[in-house]
């Protein structure tokens, strides 16, 4: 009755029933029965609260005055209830196949209000979002998919939120899905994300580094009749030009390295950059370099094992302590493992690397790469 019609959950909050506990019922039916009962009441209870009457400003009428006459259940009561137990449903599902994507749904029309977004980042459920943000290829699952980044669109608008997606895996995977999918809503959702995070924190930074600049162009090449999502990704694009003008050239090289992203960008193979910036690899107890080798242990990507092999061979042999600092951190072993590797291109550079290992600045200088 109620999804036929939304209008008639107004209903429920009609001054005649004012002394009743519209709530309660459906709140406890939540944590009871079998899942039918429970996906019913959760869908209710959404459709019954996002149905309250609103103010001239948009804010919803008497939340504050809700049932302060009487022991009702109140809003705040509700919406606590409801995103606990959208939460433990990402957790611990009770339906194989229905209770994530009911959750999601649910969260994607609730998540629209602070009170909720509130709620949800001190239960600790975004981070039960994130393994849901991957490519999809079936109706249900580009579903799912799409419903999850409009959750994380709606939260990219809540501070406290962006600080956890910040720390977290969310762009990366984000840029993922964007790269590859084809259906215009998911692309459009995440564009608008990705334009809300741009100026927030070092997010512009890591955009740059994920490669975000070449997707953009990309995907302006392709035609789009939504014209949202054009002006997004105009907006995204010259956002991202800023970004990489403030970006001194180490920055820029930090990011890559420490997102595990390497690829021949000009820097790698720029002599006065490892000249200008060979003594910054010493700060913070030469944490870049200590990076840069274990992604020689943890790297599957043949680029980035011969990107960090060819910037190890620069650092020995522009730094005055690059042959002792190297071998200290036990990068030759690492580095020997991969002249065996299958791509020619990783062992190319791990024998230069070898080789300045061995002969020392005196001498490397007269190998070229």
């Amino acid at each position: 009755m109620l999804t036929a019609n939304p209008k008639r959950a107004r209903l429920f909050h009609d001054p005649s029933l004012a002394s009743e506990d519209a709530y309660e019922p459906f709140l406890r039916l939540l944590w009871k029965g079998n899942w039918f009962i429970q996906e019913k009441s959760c869908k209710i209870l959404a459709l019954i609260v996002s149905a309250r009457p609103k103010t001239h400003d948009g804010s919803f009428a008497n939340d504050d005055a809700s049932n302060s006459k009487n022991k009702n259940t109140t809003i705040d009561d509700v919406l606590d209830g409801l995103v606990k137990w959208l939460c433990a449903q990402l957790k611990n599902p009770s339906h194989p196949s229905r209770a994530v994507q009911t959750s999601i749904n649910c969260l994607a029309t609730l998540l629209k209000e602070p009170k909720v977004r509130s709620s949800f980042v001190q239960t600790d459920g975004v981070k039960l979002l994130i393994p849901l943000i991957s490519p999809a290829s079936t109706q249900q699952s580009i579903q799912l998919l799409y419903e999850t980044c409009l959750c994380v669109w709606l939260l990219s608008y809540y501070e406290p939120a962006i600080e956890f997606l910040a720390t977290s895996r969310t762009l990366p995977r984000l840029i993922d899905v964007v790269k590859s999918s084809t259906k215009e809503k998911v692309v459009r959702v995440i564009i608008l994300t990705l334009r809300n995070l741009l100026h927030k924190g070092t997010f512009g930074a890591q955009m740059v580094g994920l490669g975000l600049p070449q997707i953009v162009q990309s995907l302006k090449s392709q035609a789009w009749s939504d014209e949202d999502l054009l002006e997004a990704l105009n907006q995204l694009e010259e956002g991202l030009k800023d970004n990489i003008k403030k970006l001194s050239s180490f920055d820029k090289y930090k990011q890559e390295v420490l997102l595990g992203h390497l690829d021949w960008s000009p820097m790698h193979k720029d002599v006065n950059f490892w000249r200008e910036n060979i003594m910054s690899f010493e700060e913070n107890d030469l944490k870049i370099l200590r990076v840069l080798i274990t992604i020689l242990d943890s790297s599957s990507d043949p680029r980035a094992l011969a990107v960090a092999c060819f910037d190890l061979s620069q650092f020995i042999q522009h730094h005055p302590a690059g042959r002792v600092i190297v071998t200290d951190l036990k990068a030759k072993e690492r580095v020997m493992k991969l002249m065996n590797h299958e791509n020619a291109e990783v062992t190319k550079y791990a024998l230069l690397c070898i080789q300045r290992l061995f002969l020392g600045a005196k001498y490397a200088s007269f190998l070229q790469a």
